[in-house]
Order: structure tokens, then sequence, then C-alpha cells
């Protein structure tokens, strides 16, 4: 993720961000800049947890997403799981 560069990390993690904050039903509650902020750390956060198991250095723009988007989708769900509410 990190040859993307600062734009790739920015368009990336946004869309990571809007689909994963759709995927876990908070979208009506966050705006863009909240979805970028989501979709880089979920990337920062996914790639620390794939790279435990998988080689994440060499996989591709499509391997640098699904990793954000999964990154995105546990930290919503870590903080909808601390705050005890169902939005962000």
């Amino acid at each position: 993720m990190l040859g993307l560069g600062f734009v790739g990390w920015i368009i990336i993690g946004g869309l990571a961000g809007w689909i994963g904050s759709k995927i876990m039903k908070t979208d009506a509650q966050m705006g863009i800049i909240l979805n970028i902020v989501v979709g880089i750390i979920g990337g920062l956060l996914g790639g620390f947890l794939l790279s435990t198991f998988l080689d994440v250095e060499g996989g591709g723009i499509i391997f640098s997403f699904i990793t954000c988007l999964l990154g995105a989708c546990i930290l919503l769900f870590l903080v909808k799981l601390v705050t005890g509410r169902s939005r962000v």
C-alpha cells in the first residue's frame, strides 16, 4: 500500500471507507472526510493484520483496496462495540 503514494491512499481509503460504512450501516452519520480517515486507518489496520498471514507488499491495487475495506469494516465494528451505539 505504501507504493500507491499519498493521492492513492486518499482515493482507495475514501472508497474503502465509504463502502465499509455502507456495509456496516454507518454511512448516514459519516461524511467524506471521515470515510477517508476510516479507510486509511482501516488500511493500516488491515495491512497489519494480514501481514501476519500473507505477503502484503506485492499485492497490487485490488489487494490494497480489499485490505482497506476489510480494515475499515473491522475498525467500524470495533468503534460500534466500544461505544455501545449503532452509530459512529
